[in-house]
């Protein structure tokens, strides 16, 4: 067998892993992301061996090791709570804390937390930064405890942008020094614990979001197991028309892909028409991987990408980049005929038109004409209803939150200076947002409020109420913060039925606010006309969005400004220096931040309500315990197709009556400083109510009723999901929980894994999984299984009153479910164990990935 060895790179000191000559002639054949695939391959496995099983696209795991791990907040604490805990146990049992220690550099940006407490205010900014801070300081404090205790960690403080927006225009370096041999160039690569990850492959960066629980795998050094995937080439041609945004073209794929099925797969860009699409057109669409259902969207080194990292002031990456991409065959110079795709579709530029998305998934795409028969209810009139204390009305179909958000349109210059354009033109003419709209600027860096600045334009936005609000996720992540308590006091009273119009990614159902009936995606510049228009039961492309000072109408395409003055601001305002000064200063951008102080030694682990010590780190056991077959497994919910990580652990804002709001209280928390459930991930007491807490879920077993409910059984009680949860665990109660398809769909969060486990759920039986989720269900071990093909809930006739039985084979390849029905009938059939590989089995087999960790550790203390 050959062994890979090492090349120069041309006109550097550098080397570089030479792939390409352990597969021959083949790798030609490959597209580029395998490419890649197989080049990480080669550096990880013996002699370059698993560089082959890429090259032979049978579906084999092959090992993977990014270049380095980005984590936020949320998502990013619950897992940083489980090493420091881990640490401590070691060091109960003898071991030496420090064993427990980060393998690769991780970055962790503080982006999820901010929520829109004030807007359409020059101060509010400021407001929500020092009321943030106000809120989490518990948890800030834990996040700088744990960068003083691991020298790999670097944290981004509060206020410094969204981490996929930092990423890409910081973190990113598309060509990185290899960290075991700074001798080596690699590709960069960069896993991250959100869905939204792969926003970094319109650098031609491999990377991908999973798990909490996988992302502490990697930091414990080890690699994770990619089983190579389908690649479905998308075939860009033609041109975009001078009014259609990148929003726009995401859209048109994520109706595409939905439709066509790209679970698991990898997406790769390609075609004559790739050229014609910026990076930040790419990042946008890249960034939407999760919505179309594929691992990433790829998207190859060109010209492009070296012109993106000098246009935002790295250079030096850039002359690496093409040095090092050129002399391994990852360069793209026009259409590669030899690549072999598993499947191709077409996207052809000239056909998209401006579009929206609604009323609650992405793939929910609708051109921009259609949105007003699309998105409004049956029956739904202009009814209108007084605001109390207010001299205007509100009424259905009233766009109640206008939000420019979320990096997947921030990162855009030219989406985010169209829609300061479509404000100064509005302004210009005299229109005014409508008094009912929630209006927020939310950017995901400091360099786009410079340039919205330095150009004039963000003088428009504040006039229309888009004053500069946040630098963090906010609506997006269902951070949207309160209305105005008038509002809310009349949408509530006369259950009015409004929408939230966002320049975000997910527009789940109760995700953005739970006054918004439905939501609706847009491009920022959409988002500007829709807060002006102030209503969706009018077209706004062909009615006006009102009038000028002198009554004249004013239609959207009156509003809409050239290309060419579009790009003549960018080409002006948006400059490598901008970059270089804002990310410089990165680290200083919170002073409050500056200003704590932390300790170095043994964390103490204080009472608090966002920080405690896991139950599933404390009851970890030093010896294995053999798989058990489960049995006796009592169904806590049945669901349908699509159930998201919102539905199973929610991330907005924690409500007064709800269990988590009644154990805050109790535990002496106002409602004012409640947060969200998503700033609360740390503490187990919340996670275990925030249980299918969801205020939209439709649990089959209480049928007509919305919300966090389910039965008891044998009993028949109708209570809340928690109650039930309290109930089965003093019966020591083992659960299952029975969905559809594509569950687990949505957000990345570990918390819908860890949620179950606490509350007693060893088991899901479902159609289908999304790929982040099954992982952190079996990182939990927990069993993610499916039906076979013809069989589901409604062919079983599930109600919940049944009882379940789980048979594992011993190879844990396989499953059986017995049914024992309440009238005595019983019935089995097969299950698919969904555990793609022997490293999943292990795993599975020692109860999770922190059982499995720890024993590790405390072997190597022996």
């Amino acid at each position: 067998m050959t062994t890979a060895t090492n090349k120069s790179v041309p006109n550097t000191s550098y080397l570089a892993v030479d792939y390409s000559a352990l597969l021959g002639r083949d790798v030609e054949t490959l597209p580029f992301s395998l490419r890649v695939l197989a080049e990480n391959a080669a550096r990880h496995s013996e002699g370059g061996a698993a560089a082959l099983d890429v090259l032979k696209r049978a579906g084999d795991a092959v090992p993977f090791r990014p270049a380095r791990l980005l984590l936020h907040d949320m998502l990013g604490i619950p897992a940083l709570i489980d090493i420091m805990a881990m640490r401590n146990r070691l060091e109960e049992l003898g071991g030496n804390p420090a064993d427990v220690d980060m393998s690769l550099p991780v970055d962790l940006v503080i982006d999820h937390s901010m929520s829109i407490n004030h807007w359409a205010d020059r101060f509010a900014l400021a407001k929500n930064m020092d009321r943030e801070f106000e809120v989490n300081r518990e948890r800030f404090a834990f996040l700088k405890a744990c960068e003083a205790r691991f020298p790999r960690l670097r944290v981004i403080p509060p206020g410094g942008g969204i981490c996929h927006q930092v990423n890409l225009e910081y973190l990113g370096q598309t060509v990185v020094p290899s960290g075991e041999q700074p001798d080596v160039l690699i590709p960069d690569s960069s896993l991250g614990t959100d869905s939204h990850t792969p926003m970094i492959n319109a650098l031609g960066i491999m990377g991908w979001g999973i798990g909490g629980l996988e992302a502490e795998a990697l930091l414990f050094g080890e690699a994770t197991p990619v089983n190579v995937p389908r690649v479905i080439g998308l075939e860009v041609t033609g041109r975009p028309s001078d009014d259609v945004t990148a929003t726009d073209i995401a859209l048109v794929i994520a109706e595409k892909l939905r439709a066509v099925g790209v679970v698991d797969t990898f997406v790769e860009l390609f075609g004559r028409g790739y050229g014609a699409l910026s990076v930040a057109d790419r990042a946008t669409i890249a960034n939407m991987a999760p919505e179309y259902g594929s691992t990433m969207v790829f998207c190859p080194v060109d010209e492009r990408t070296i012109g993106y990292l000098n246009q935002t002031g790295r250079s030096e990456s850039a002359t690496l980049a093409e040095r090092y991409c050129k002399v391994q065959n990852l360069w793209v110079d026009g259409t590669d005929a030899a690549i072999e795709y598993d499947h191709v579709l077409e996207l052809n530029l000239d056909q998209v038109g401006r579009s929206v998305s609604g009323p609650s998934r992405p793939e929910q795409r609708i051109d921009l004409s259609a949105a007003t028969d699309r998105l409004t209810f049956e029956g739904e009139t202009d009814r209108r209803v007084p605001v109390p204390n207010a001299e205007h009305d509100i009424g259905d179909g009233d766009v109640i939150i206008a939000a420019i958000t979320s990096c997947t349109n921030t990162a855009n210059p030219r989406n985010m200076v169209l829609a300061g354009l479509v404000a100064r033109n509005a302004v210009a003419r005299g229109l005014a947002v409508r008094p009912h709209v929630k209006t927020s600027l939310a950017p995901g860096s400091r360099v786009v409020a410079k340039y919205l600045a330095d150009s004039g334009l963000q003088q428009s936005l504040d006039a229309l109420g888009f004053e500069v609000a946040a630098f963090s996720c906010s609506t997006c992540n269902g951070m949207s913060g309160p209305l105005h308590p008038n509002h809310e006091e009349a949408i509530r009273a006369n259950d009015v039925k409004g929408i939230a119009v966002l320049s975000g990614n997910r527009n789940f159902a109760g995700r953005i606010h739970p006054l918004a009936s439905r939501n609706m995606i847009a491009s920022p510049p959409l988002v500007v006309a829709y807060a002006l228009m102030g209503t969706i039961l009018k077209d706004i492309t062909t009615e006006p969005l009102g009038t000028d000072r002198d009554g004249n109408s004013v239609m959207l395409n009156d509003l809409w400004p050239s290309a060419e003055e579009v790009t003549r601001i960018v080409e002006t305002f948006v400059t490598p220096e901008e970059f270089r000064n804002n990310y410089a200063a990165i680290s200083d951008v919170n002073p409050q931040w500056n200003e704590m102080e932390v300790g170095t030694g043994t964390y103490e682990w204080v009472p608090s309500t966002y920080v405690s010590f896991p139950p599933f780190v404390k009851g970890i056991r030093p010896e294995k315990t053999d798989v058990a077959s489960l049995r006796g497994l009592r169904p806590l919910a049945i669901l349908g197709d699509s159930i998201t990580t919102d539905h199973i652990s929610p991330s907005g804002i924690i409500t007064p009556e709800s269990e988590a709001g009644q154990f805050l209280q109790a535990k002496g928390v106002t409602q004012r400083d409640f947060n969200s459930f998503g700033t609360r991930r740390g503490c187990s007491d919340v996670v275990i109510r925030s249980t299918f807490a969801n205020y939209r879920l439709r649990n089959e077993m209480t049928p007509g009723r919305e919300g966090s409910w389910t039965r008891i059984e044998p009993e028949g009680e109708v209570v809340s999901v928690y109650k039930a949860i309290e109930t089965y665990l003093e019966r020591d109660q083992k659960l299952v929980v029975i969905g559809g398809k594509e569950y687990g769909c949505g957000s990345s969060r570990d918390t819908a894994a860890k949620a179950p486990w606490l509350a007693g759920i060893r088991a899901v039986i479902a159609e289908s999984f999304e790929r982040i989720h099954r992982s952190n269900l079996v990182n939990m071990g927990i069993a993610p299984l499916c039906f076979p093909e013809g069989v589901n809930r409604k062919t079983l006739q599930l109600d919940g009153s049944e009882v379940f039985d789980i048979s594992f084979s011993d190879d844990l390849t396989k499953a059986t479910l017995t049914i024992r029905r309440k009238n005595g009938r019983t019935e089995t059939t097969p299950l698919d164990l969904r555990l793609y590989n022997d490293g999943e089995r292990a795993t599975f087999a020692e109860g999770g990935l922190l059982p499995r960790a720890f024993r590790g550790f405390l072997a190597g203390a022996a």
